[in-house]
């Protein structure tokens, strides 16, 4: 964990630094260019080599009962058997996150009164899911209502967004409680692998990087629109720039805004060699994308090439001699094979 804080607090402060001195050009122009080509080739390289990658076998991932006789109920949500089902699950897992909703805890209870020694219970785990779900979509409303800094001008779709998150109307300029909550989100999800022990166990420096990012992306902004009060018009006409492929200077700009950019497309140039890119990923699984019917269809190996078998009958005719000097039983004995050998 304190690898990964110390990576987010250096990138931090050479981006601060280098805009303090004059190097904007290099982090609000070369970096973000760099970081969206990285993004981009590294999502698609990943992309292609999975749907290259050959499914060897049907394992789709089942959490009820599979289609079987007719007066058994099927699981159609959890076990699908059909196109069409598989589409309604794969929908539900995108969007609502399905199968963390049915998550689990296991703990060993100790003081059990009834069976008076040690007994493991299991319980509904919701927080994880809802906070999980308050993350990613706010998360991608935030990514969503930046699109206003790269497009003039700002369709309604994305007014319509911006007003709704700002609804409450606290302060001025407005809080967005999308910001908020992402940041809530963020906390929560490393509090977790903080808290957790069994969590804690299993968590990598790659586990706790990108939510450092996040989290410096996100108060980077909350700081750049409510305590530095960056010029908005200046960095949309600097964006907008970039946008054109003719970038403009970067003087009078706040080096905060430096800072979010340079951790923005640090997690740009991450994304496709990390766990990110489950948010593509799940659409490629085996577990998620294949129907549950593997009783009425047969699944052939794709990496099987044909083969000649022999039968026992005709491996024993090749080798009854070696076998009968190995001391192995035989169907026929070796004389049989010596007079049918001597009538032909």
């Amino acid at each position: 964990m304190l690898n990964a804080l110390l990576v987010v607090v250096a990138i931090t402060i050479i981006a601060w630094l280098g805009a303090a001195i004059g190097l904007g050009g290099l982090f609000g122009v070369f970096l973000p260019y760099v970081a969206i080509l990285v993004f981009l080739g590294g999502v698609v390289w990943r992309m292609v080599y999975w749907a290259k990658s050959p499914v060897p076998f049907a394992i789709p991932t089942t959490g009820g009962q599979e289609k079987s006789l007719d007066f058994i109920k099927q699981a159609k949500l959890d076990c699908p058997d059909t196109t069409f089902g598989v589409v309604k699950r794969m929908f539900l897992e995108v969007f609502l996150f399905r199968s963390l909703f049915r998550n689990v805890n296991a703990e060993i209870k100790t003081d059990d009164p009834i069976n008076g020694g040690p007994r493991i219970i299991y319980y509904s785990s919701k927080w994880l899911w809802l906070f999980a779900l308050i993350f990613h979509y706010c998360f991608f409303i935030v990514f969503f209502r930046h699109f206003r800094f790269f497009v003039d001008p700002v369709p309604g779709c994305i007014s319509f967004v911006e007003m709704i998150d700002g609804i409450l109307q606290i302060g001025a300029p407005r809080l967005y409680l999308t910001g908020v909550f992402l940041v809530v989100g963020v906390l929560f999800l490393l509090g977790r692998r903080l808290v957790n022990p069994r969590v804690r166990y299993i968590s990598l420096m790659q586990d706790y990087l990108p939510l450092f990012l996040i989290l410096g992306i996100a108060i980077s902004g909350i700081l750049m629109r409510y305590v530095c009060k960056t010029d908005i018009t200046q960095v949309k006409a600097f964006i907008m720039g970039l946008v054109h492929f003719s970038p403009i200077s970067s003087d009078g700009i706040d080096p905060i805004f430096f800072i979010h950019v340079a951790l923005v497309s640090s997690l740009l140039i991450y994304f496709p060699f990390s766990k990110l890119t489950h948010m593509a990923g799940v659409f490629f699984s085996p577990t998620r994308n294949l129907p549950c019917n593997t009783r009425r269809v047969r699944h052939v190996n794709p990496w099987n090439p044909p083969k000649d078998f022999l039968t026992y009958p005709e491996y024993e005719d090749l080798y009854r001699e070696a076998m009968a000097g190995a001391g192995l039983p035989l169907d026929k004995p070796l004389e049989a094979k010596k007079e049918q050998k001597s009538g032909e």
